[in-house]
């Protein structure tokens, strides 16, 4: 069944308007004309971040747990960050580097009202490093074994959109159930 046609030619965004700057983020007020409706929405303009997926020679994920403010706990992810040079992604927050990074995927976070872009590389030959942290940060890093994170995915328990994908779509290359 064909639905009704919201093409870009029946869309135009008026103007942008600077609402807010912050540390990571710019907040923007665009008016935007779609089949003759004028609506006003926000957007959230973000530089791009990066992740990786560090897998061990036995085949784990090396996993970090810390505080989400957002979310007001700590959660279970892929190691990522902004992007604050174009020669990242890195993973030294794991204490581990790698010489070999492979692409993955792009994950677009929040389509709705945002455009941070997430890369997603597997990172393999983990070579044991220092653990380098922002002086904010407290992660600490656990090793977990695929089918166990996704069970995790599986019972609602992981919620972080960037690691269930790359896990997701890294089970799914490596035949992992």
């Amino acid at each position: 069944m064909k639905g009704k046609d919201f093409s870009m030619e029946k869309t135009t965004r008026l103007k942008r308007d600077l609402a807010y700057t912050g540390t990571i983020l710019k907040i923007y007020r665009d008016t935007v004309v779609a089949n003759g409706i004028e609506e006003v929405y926000d957007y959230i303009h973000h530089d791009g971040a990066a992740a990786v997926l560090p897998v061990t020679k036995d085949g784990k994920i090396l996993m970090v747990r810390q505080y989400r403010n957002a979310l007001d706990r700590f959660t279970l992810e892929i190691p990522a960050g902004k992007l604050d040079a174009p020669d990242e992604p890195k993973i030294e927050e794991t204490g581990f580097r790698s010489e070999t990074l492979e692409f993955l995927m792009t994950v677009n976070t929040t389509v709705a009202f945002c455009d941070e872009q997430i890369g997603v590389y597997i990172a393999k030959d983990l070579i044991p490093s220092k653990q380098h942290l922002d002086a904010d940060e407290s992660i600490d890093v656990e090793e977990w074994e695929v089918k166990d994170l996704l069970d995790m995915i599986y019972t609602g328990k992981m919620t972080d959109a960037k690691t269930i994908a790359a896990i997701l779509a890294y089970a799914q290359r490596e035949g992992i159930r």
